[in-house]
């Protein structure tokens, strides 16, 4: 394991190369990172950074919003498998048919989906900022797309606004159920709940914070609070345990596991360097037109 690790660094600084990381990889993919963070701020900090290589360790819509904001840039996907199970719930042509019934609402899509799908639409956000966007939009009706747990969240922060919501949902969020935090919070009674919006509405009811990947990381470091359930996928955990190791943190749900962002180990990792390979690869029409409805987020938030 160490000789990878050596092999990993040795190879960075070769390709001039850079690994990123989001929350939910495994500990020794985190360990070996040179910056963790939720799939946009990972992006978003690939293009101000000064390397060639980009070693995107997510899944595939992750790495396609890199390549969108980095054009220029090698962005790798260490294995070309690792996908997103939400974001394959909506194509370009569901998007196409929704605006047909729907010819005045704007369209507003996670950033949990493919560059086709941001390609359609006018407007990206991601689930710490959809109401923030959602409420800047001018129109009084929204096509949300995919995920319903967060556009239901979304829409309870908006309430003048009539949101259609697209039937996607997050598996692993939606293994998290009511009785798992009921069950923790009677193990740990002084822990802060804290859930991730593409859980359930019921799962949300019982929870004190709803909060992004990136918003748990900050709470957890609040002086307040020195234990915390924890409703997302486990993988962010080894995270808040290494930057709080005075803090106690407990998954809502143990079988809250993205088989997809396992998917990603060192050895692939290494090979990725070796070869530069997968590469992400993306027409300039379809980062032209992706680049707009992310440009525009950026613009509100």
């Amino acid at each position: 394991m160490s000789d990878i690790v050596e092999e990993i660094k040795k190879l960075k600084k070769e390709k001039n190369a850079v690994i990123l990381a989001h929350n939910y990889q495994s500990s020794e993919i985190q360990d070996i990172a040179d910056y963790l963070g939720d799939s946009l701020e990972l992006s978003k900090l690939a293009v101000r950074l000064p390397y060639k290589v980009i070693v995107f360790c997510g899944v595939k819509f992750m790495a396609e919003t890199c390549k969108i904001l980095s054009p220029d840039k090698i962005v790798i996907l260490p294995d070309k498998d690792a996908g997103c199970p939400l974001a394959d719930m909506v194509n370009p042509e569901d998007i196409e048919r929704e605006k047909k019934r729907h010819p005045n609402s704007p369209v507003l899509s996670y950033v949990n989906t493919s560059a086709e799908v941001k390609a359609k639409s006018d407007y990206c956000c991601t689930s710490a900022n959809s109401a923030k966007v959602s409420r800047h939009i001018s129109s009084d009706e929204i096509l949300f797309f995919p995920d319903r747990n967060l556009g239901e969240w979304t829409q309870e922060k908006v309430e003048n606004k009539k949101f259609h919501l697209w039937n996607g949902y997050c598996y692993v969020h939606m293994k998290i159920r009511k009785e798992d935090i009921e069950r923790e919070k009677r193990k740990h009674p002084d822990a802060r709940v804290i859930v991730h919006p593409e859980c359930k509405k019921e799962v949300r009811e019982v929870s004190d914070e709803i909060l992004s990947t990136g918003g748990m990381v900050k709470i957890a470091k609040d002086k307040k609070y020195e234990e915390f359930i924890i409703g997302t996928e486990i993988g962010i955990i080894h995270r808040l345990k290494k930057e709080n190791p005075e803090k106690s943190f407990y998954p809502a749900s143990p079988s809250a596991i993205c088989y997809d962002m396992k998917k990603i180990t060192l050895s692939k990792v290494l090979h990725s360097l070796q070869t530069l390979s997968p590469q992400i690869t993306l027409s300039r029409q379809i980062i032209q037109e992706a680049y707009k409805s992310i440009e525009r987020m950026v613009e509100i938030t």
